[in-house]
């Protein structure tokens, strides 16, 4: 019987049994990432659910890159759509930050 190392869940690809998705693993492959950079990127996954998910890409990989498309195009509408910070917040958290670097200097 053959093992399952990917799950569909919540309308997402998931390495199975993990909150670990299927598009970063992807996308680290896709980087140019060895297996076992991944693997050592993801200390959850175990270098067999590493090879797994990436055979499940590769055996699939006309669905998921659709998928991938769909998930990126929902990415850059929702950064298009969301509301840019107030000004006023912008400004303080600018200065919070500098305060916060000054201090550790």
């Amino acid at each position: 019987m053959a093992k399952e190392y990917i799950e569909r869940r919540e309308g997402g690809y998931y390495v199975a049994g993990t909150r670990v998705s299927l598009d970063s693993i992807i996308h680290a492959f896709r980087r140019g990432e060895s297996p076992e950079t991944i693997c050592q990127n993801f200390e959850l996954l175990s270098l067999e659910e590493v090879y797994g998910a990436i055979a499940y890409y590769l055996a699939n990989h006309v669905d998921i890159d659709s998928y991938l498309n769909h998930q990126n195009e929902k990415w850059v509408e929702g950064r298009r759509s969301a509301e840019p910070l107030p000004a006023n917040l912008r400004e303080r958290l600018m200065r919070a930050r500098e305060e916060m670097h000054a201090r550790i200097s």
